[in-house]
């Protein structure tokens, strides 16, 4: 048997205002937050991989803020060269190479 007190506080949890988590106040506040871990992300593939990143490069990553362009940069900094690679979008179909 549940507890009067008990009952009491589930009450109150559930009726806890959420509309917080549904604003665009929120929903800012979690795309900042991926941005800054997809940028984090990159500078860590970067550096691991011995790429040479510019301040002009750290400039221009760190100052993003589109989650479509840092996640390009992402899948991009696993396989440049140079961080000028990783700012040229290339055709899948050119990257491919010649067919067989």
């Amino acid at each position: 048997m549940v507890s009067s007190s008990h009952e009491a506080m589930r009450r109150q949890l559930m009726s806890v205002d959420l509309s917080f988590f549904r604003s665009e106040t929120s929903q800012r506040l979690r795309d900042e937050g991926l941005a800054k871990g997809r940028i984090e992300d990159i500078l860590l593939i970067l550096d691991t991989r011995g790429v040479e990143v510019t301040e002009a490069a750290r400039e221009r990553i760190t100052s993003s803020t589109d989650l479509d362009e840092l996640r390009g940069w992402l899948t991009r900094a696993l396989t440049v060269r140079s961080t000028d690679d990783l700012f040229t979008e290339t055709d899948p179909e050119t990257e491919a190479g010649p067919e067989a």
